[in-house]
């Protein structure tokens, strides 16, 4: 099921990489809140995964051009400003899919309620601290310009239509637009031009085309399960 494979891998693949920060926060309280953030986005991919085959197969098994994530997720970590400026775009983007589909009455609307309530708390740790690095010195300033104008060219594919799931997508667009506009400003950070058009803007990870760290991302993300086969705890 398309639909199932293209939510569902849009949360496997950010927690996988929220994952990578164990050990490497900055300061201890943002390890354990971006170690719950990528559990709650591991939850969400499990219930997903699971309406298209057997979830651990579909994680482990499955070649790079058999996903079907945004390239957005897919994106190095980086510096901690970086990770903020990947987190705002796609919680924001996350969090109106989900409301827009809780309220609906299709095949997702029981996981989209269930995870609103965690993707609200995501968007607000990513505004909040957008807030307080653009807001803050000079440098942090800095970091979050970069970060934040490095990812825009990769948001536009965020609102290409997925068959299966029966969303206003011209409103979440306008949504989205509006609610990272609002938080960029009051970070007094410049807001990009154009992030839905024109020759530099990238996005077929839901085609199946992935950006070259997604292929280490996904070596490592299964090496375990693909040099143990069958094994169980």
């Amino acid at each position: 099921m398309t639909a199932a494979l293209a939510l569902g891998d849009d949360a496997l693949v950010l927690s996988h990489r929220l994952g990578e920060w164990a050990g490497h926060a900055p300061v201890l309280e943002e390890e354990v809140a971006l170690a719950n953030i990528a559990l709650d986005l591991l939850g969400q991919a499990r219930l997903l995964l699971s309406l298209a085959g057997d979830e651990d197969e579909l994680a482990y098994l499955r070649e790079e051009r058999a996903f079907r994530n945004v390239q957005l997720v897919e994106q190095p970590n980086g510096d901690f400003a970086h990770t903020i400026a990947r987190q705002l775009y796609f919680s924001v983007h996350q969090h109106g899919l989900y409301e827009q589909l809780a309220a609906g009455h299709g095949e997702f609307a029981g996981i989209a309620a269930k995870a609103v309530k965690e993707v609200a708390y995501h968007r607000d740790h990513a505004e909040q601290w957008t807030l307080r690095l653009g807001d803050g010195t000079a440098e942090s300033h800095d970091r979050i310009q970069r970060a934040v104008d490095a990812l825009w060219r990769f948001t536009g594919e965020l609102f290409q239509p997925v068959e299966g799931v029966e969303v206003d997508w011209e409103a979440l667009r306008s949504d989205w637009l509006a609610s990272v506009t609002d938080v960029l400003e009051r970070a007094t950070l410049t807001v990009p031009a154009g992030p839905q058009s024109g020759a530099w803007t990238a996005g077929a990870g839901r085609q199946g085309i992935h950006t070259e760290p997604f292929g280490r991302m996904i070596a490592e993300m299964q090496h375990l399960h693909r040099s143990h086969p069958g094994a169980s705890w």
